[in-house]
């Protein structure tokens, strides 16, 4: 790198003369306010543009040699830091050298005073940029005495300079894991900030003050205040947001939306690399590398891990390297377990990098490299190895991922099972499971609540597969059971708050439902709507994340125990469905006894349930050709027989003629019970959870009257099918297309005893919080109805799949009727594949004729579906 040397200020003698040397200088600091400003912006190459010709205009004879030199300084500092994000930081800090060599140049007092504060301050801000954090905090100390001595002397003008030091040296801290001291220098940023009209810097620490929060584990406090940022950003630096999303990336990784993290980066992604800001786009790819890890894409982590660390050796920045190599590390670890026995060097090398990362100051990434070794040393065959390794890793800290913790926990249930002891193993699990769960009960918003599962994945796993291989007997089926209800669908174990939708979510929301509408009407009329669906995808994503920054959903119930389930069925049966590997079980809860009955392969069951999902949607159509109706329909019922066979049949000497509630897994979810031959003309429930059902089934019954009875636009058969249904309830009130919209039907469903909504609906599978129904004015999802402060007690659904669910790890399904009975209502009755107009009506005006003559929801629905169940695929939800 070659930096011009301070140049003579001797003017040459006769000649032409040269440029005037005030002219020059006033256009180097032009240059270099040009290049700061384009810095800040994140176009650091633009920057150096600018900076290079101000370092070619002082190279003029006749300049003052203090002006040169305090030009000159100026203009290097800010050379430094954009040299350090397009190149390697070393070259940023021999440019600081320099300055400190001259600086001398300068007579002592104000000037120079000056200079070397924001000497110090680029000093501190490069070193911190990679990871010499603690080196970084004596330069940044410096700097801070500087400017609050001149506040204390009455200098406000210095304020921008100690809110931009407190900044960093806040930041700082959060770095080495001082929270406290962290979060006391950002919260001054915000007060001198606010005080003295700043708000761009309110913006930029409260960004920093989420990170200090993600790193101390207070997600839904760092989500807050990203939510915070955002709006800041948003309106007045929208080039700050890239740095944000790759922030919000990594807390989303850490409650387990890998996905949406992995959306979000592959968005920033090509404007990092447009400007060439080295460090954000290696950390962008770092964790884009994590995300795919976790969402099981061993090819993209490994190649994005592979590209980050390339870069940040290039940045001159080992530390971050070191993480990237763990990334790297861990996915061939992940492939290293699952072979029959890993290879040596594999755990050399996560050995070699666990030093490397120590040495280095990262504790927690080191001691995660210590335990894959362990958890290898494990599947080697040494399990003493392994407890000699997990020995010596440190005492996992307060704030310690959870991730790392939960496979800190994994590997001692590893290596205690190794060693035949699994009582130790299930304890393991049991207590890495119940600090996940605590982490759960802080989040807000169903994503996040749903999707922190993925982290208890393999404990649980783990967990089950244990308890099966200890027998069949009805005490295992028990164990079994519980541990079951303690794994799955935690999403549903809330009695949820009272909240009210964010007034920004809402319009997001309204944006939404506006675009969803426009590219409705293009579909309709044969128009282009590949730019409309772009900006719906952007507006939904935009949404969302907003709805991240939610305050706790609920308040958490204890996990059901067989006693308290059996004493409330009152005559009625359980069957819960798991799977373990390939081996669907089910457990029966009958008559005061739990039995375990193994069905065989899981796979098997998963495609005849998708496959009888894909006859029933091609069987809707109202107006379906005969010959082709009675070839879907005879693929149906073969479907509907080989499940029955797979799932029931086992069951029936157990399960008898009793009513049943069935807790289904994985692709199950998607089922219309009353399709199966065992389940013609029997009313059956199903439920999330038998936790979720225990606890709707107990829930105190709020004050609720009437009947809300809503017709949505574009239904042929619905005004005759409402108005049939208004001679059932004497206290029925109507919505007819022109009044349903979407407020008012919100407004509509507080307080009411039944609601039914006829409309068209559509499951989003990739955005279940999107899933819908259509009104007169737009959609109304599955966000919007969680908010109605009293729920409906019972809601039904004659639309098409809104009992589909995004199913994520851990059983936790998602959708419009699970945010239904996940905000409070007892019962939901939807279907869960496309139904046609005619059938729709014609199954509602029996399940209300028969609800209205006093039957519950189960065994009237039970009666509506027996006479056509396949064109009236409704299932019950909740408590029945």
């Amino acid at each position: 790198m070659n930096v011009p040397a301070s140049p003579n200020p001797a003017s040459p003698r006769g000649g032409r003369r040269g440029p005037d040397p005030v002219e020059a200088v006033a256009r180097a600091r032009e240059q270099q306010l040009l290049g700061k400003a384009a810095g800040l912006a994140a176009r650091p190459v633009k920057a150096l543009g600018h900076l290079r010709r101000a370092l070619d205009l002082l190279d003029v004879p006749g300049v003052d040699p203090v002006e040169r030199l305090e030009v000159r300084a100026r203009v290097l500092f800010t050379m430094s830091f954009n040299l350090a994000e397009t190149g390697s930081v070393d070259d940023g800090l021999r440019l600081l050298d320099v300055v400190r060599a001259e600086l001398p140049g300068i007579p002592d007092g104000p000037l120079r005073a000056e200079l070397t504060s924001m000497l110090n301050g680029t000093h501190a801000l490069l070193l911190f940029r990679v990871g010499r954090i603690e080196e970084g905090i004596t330069y940044v100390d410096l700097d801070v005495a500087h400017h609050e001595r001149r506040l204390a002397d009455g200098d406000v003008s210095i304020v921008p300079l100690l809110v931009n030091t407190l900044h960093n040296r806040g930041m700082a801290y959060g770095e080495i894991d001082q929270p406290a001291a962290a979060i006391r220098d950002l919260d001054r940023v915000v007060e001198l900030s606010k005080q003295y009209d700043l708000p761009l810097r309110v913006g930029i620490s409260t960004h920093a003050l989420g990170n200090v929060l993600r790193r101390a584990g207070d997600l839904p406090g760092a989500l807050r205040r990203y939510a915070e940022a955002n709006r800041v950003f948003q309106d007045l630096e929208p080039g700050l947001l890239l740095r944000l999303r790759i922030d919000q990336s990594e807390a989303l990784i850490s409650v387990g939306l890998a996905d949406e993290a992995g959306r979000l980066l592959d968005e920033v992604l090509p404007d990092l690399r447009k400007q060439k800001v080295g460090q954000d786009v290696a950390e962008a790819e770092l964790y884009r590398a994590a995300a795919a890890l976790v969402d099981g894409d061993l090819t993209l982590a490994k190649r994005m891990a592979n590209s980050a660390q390339r870069r940040l050796v290039r940045r001159g920045s080992p530390g971050w390297a070191a993480v990237a190599a763990l990334i790297a590390l861990r996915v061939d670890a992940t492939k290293a377990l699952e072979s029959r026995r890993p290879s040596e060097k594999v755990v050399a090398r996560a050995m070699e990098l666990a030093t490397e990362l120590a040495a280095r100051g990262l504790f927690d990434q080191a001691a995660f490299a210590q335990i894959l070794a362990a958890r290898l040393e494990v599947r080697r065959g040494d399990p003493a190895r392994a407890e000699q390794l997990l020995r010596s890793v440190p005492k996992s800290r307060r704030i310690e991922p959870i991730d790392h913790r939960m496979v800190l926990r994994l590997c001692r249930a590893e290596i205690a099972l190794a060693r035949g002891n699994r009582r130790v193993a299930l304890a393991q699990a049991k207590a890495g499971l119940a600090e996940l769960g605590q982490l759960r009960d802080k989040l807000g918003g169903l994503e996040l609540v749903s999707g922190a599962a993925l982290h208890g994945r393999e404990l649980g796993e783990l967990a089950v597969r244990l308890v099966l291989e200890g027998g069949d007997s009805s005490a295992n089926a028990k164990r079994l059971f519980t541990w079951l209800e303690r794994t799955r669908a935690q999403m549903y174990r809330y009695d949820p708050v009272e909240s009210t939708l964010d007034s920004e979510l809402g319009e997001r929301i309204t944006e939404v439902r506006r675009l969803s509408r426009s590219l409705l009407l293009a579909r309709l009329d044969g128009a282009p709507t590949a730019a409309l669906e772009t900006r719906l995808a952007a507006s939904q994503r935009a949404a969302m994340r907003l709805g991240w920054s939610a305050s706790p959903w609920g308040t958490p119930r204890p996990v059901a125990t067989p006693a308290e389930v059996m004493a409330c069925l009152d005559g009625r049966a359980m069957v819960s469905f798991a799977s373990s590997g390939d081996d669907l079980i089910a457990l029966a809860l009958v008559g005061g006894r739990v039995r375990m009955v193994r069905l065989g392969p899981a796979a098997l069951a998963t495609e005849s349930a998708r496959r009888l999902h894909a006859d029933l949607n091609a069987l809707a159509p109202d107006h379906l050709p005969a010959p082709l109706r009675e070839v879907i329909g005879a693929s149906a019922r073969r479907e509907a027989e080989n499940l029955d066979r797979m799932l029931l049949r086992p069951l029936a000497g157990v399960l008898g003629d009793r009513e049943l509630v069935i807790v289904p897994t994985g692709a199950l979810h998607v089922v219309p019970w009353g399709v199966l031959p065992t389940c013609a003309g029997r009313p059956v429930v199903a439920a999330p959870s038998a936790t979720s059902w225990l606890g709707t089934t107990r829930r105190a019954r709020e004050e609720a009257t009437g009947v809300l009875l809503v017709r949505g636009p574009g239904l042929q058969a619905a005004q005759a099918e409402i108005d049939r249904l208004a001679g059932y309830h004497v206290d029925a009130k109507l919505l007819g297309v022109g009044d349903a919209r979407v407020g008012t039907v919100l407004e509509a469903l507080d307080g009411v005893e039944i609601a039914h909504i006829a409309a068209h609906g559509e499951h989003e599978p990739e955005n279940a919080l999107f899933s819908r129904l259509e009104l007169v004015d737009g959609a109304l999802f599955a966000h919007e109805v969680g908010q109605v402060r009293r729920p409906p007690h019972q809601v039904v659904l004659a639309a098409c799949e809104l009992a589909l669910n995004r199913v994520r790890p851990g059983d936790e399904p998602l959708g419009f009727a699970g945010a239904l009975l996940a905000g409070g209502a007892r019962t939901v009755i939807a279907a869960s594949s496309k139904v046609g107009d005619q059938p729709s009506a014609e199954a509602m005006a029996d399940f209300h004729r028969s609800l209205a003559a006093g039957r519950s929801p189960a065994v009237a629905l039970a009666e509506a579906v027996a006479a056509d169940p396949f064109r009236r695929p409704f299932v019950c939800l909740g408590s029945g």
